[in-house]
């Protein structure tokens, strides 16, 4: 294998260059490959595509694409977690410094990080953001269904910004998709918003042509910052980048969590649930209430025949869903239990 370093194959097992794609793709159908064959792939060792057949050192063989498939996953998963606390971290830093506002060096940095006290100097911050903006905002929308008021709250931006030409992309949970109120508002805005959905999302976020963004700093939203320091923004920027690319589009169906009887809500209420979470944490990430979380634990109780929370997390991790979710065609687990309809209801 010499003269093939990294530097030659610079991509990871989610993005094979082409000729470690042949050889692996080889290996999968015959069980193994020689070491001579698989001489010019570095990179397949490397990322543990393949390893030594400990019968027979002059070959190798394929890790099972079953177990790549989990390993990507999870890595993403874990990836997502963490960006979302250092999000959390980076909030309690910014709300650390506002508290600073006393000494000469807050007040030189004042135009950096404003704190907004009261609903009024929020929305007459946000209404003169939006009338500077003239390319793009990003926003983060958590908390489930947006109700019809707060819909209606934002309109006169959202249409000011459209007949501006602006590009609006905005993040939801998955509950967010059953508030016929949003499939208005989208419509409404036609080609100038785009909506995608998660499991989870950060907390609310305004972005205004990449150079001033504002988040809550109060749990009730009556106070907020307005950041307009580049190394700060660039950084809640990169934060939204990167959970848009793992979100799914509103107009593209979710994808089925290849177990019969649990619905993609569910599966996602039984990863945190074997987590530790209680009820309440749980509702709050997926935005949806403590009633309707209980009511999708009862079913998920049900289809896997558990009669209590103890053997729940039991089963639970014995259906593989204590992490992220697998392909359809990599995970045949079937559930025991009726089927389960995904439910429209969120509070």
């Amino acid at each position: 294998m010499a003269g093939h370093g990294k530097e030659a194959h610079p991509h990871g097992a989610d993005r094979l260059c082409e000729a470690g794609d042949r050889v692996y793709s080889r290996a999968v159908r015959r069980g193994r490959v020689s070491r001579e064959d698989a001489g010019t792939v570095p990179c397949l060792v490397e990322l543990a595509l393949l390893h030594p057949d400990p019968d027979d050192m002059g070959w190798l063989v394929p890790t099972s694409p079953q177990e790549v498939m989990t390993r990507l996953l999870r890595e993403m998963h874990e990836h997502v977690v963490a960006t979302q606390s250092r999000m959390g971290s980076a909030v309690s830093a910014f709300e650390w410094y506002a508290a600073l506002g006393g000494n000469a060096h807050s007040r030189a940095e004042g135009v950096a990080i404003r704190v907004l006290d009261g609903l009024p100097r929020i929305r007459a911050a946000m209404d003169e953001a939006t009338e500077a903006c003239a390319s793009e905002v990003l926003a983060v929308q958590p908390g489930g269904i947006r109700r019809e008021d707060e819909l209606s709250e934002g309109l006169h931006r959202a249409m000011a910004l459209r007949r501006r030409g602006v590009r609006m992309r905005d993040l939801y949970t998955h509950v967010a998709r059953h508030g016929q109120g949003l499939l208005n508002y989208m419509e409404l805005m036609g080609d100038a918003a785009e909506a995608r959905t998660l499991d989870e999302v950060t907390e609310r976020l305004i972005v205004f042509d990449r150079t001033v963004a504002f988040i809550p700093a109060s749990s009730d939203r009556t106070i907020a910052l307005e950041l307009r320091h580049p190394a700060l923004v660039d950084y809640l920027v990169t934060v939204f980048e990167r959970l848009w690319r793992l979100a799914i589009p509103l107009t593209a169906p979710l994808p089925d969590t290849g177990i019969e009887g649990i619905t993609h809500r569910e599966r996602s209420i039984a990863a945190l649930l074997a987590e530790g979470h209680q009820d309440a944490v749980v509702a709050e990430r997926l935005g949806i209430s403590v009633r309707t979380c209980r009511a999708h634990i009862a079913r998920l109780s049900e289809t896997l025949g558990a009669a209590s929370r103890t053997q729940l997390g039991v089963r639970i991790a014995q259906a593989g869903l204590d992490g992220p979710p697998r392909s359809p065609e990599l995970q045949p687990l079937t559930a025991p239990g009726p089927g389960v309809p995904e439910s429209p209801t969120d509070r």
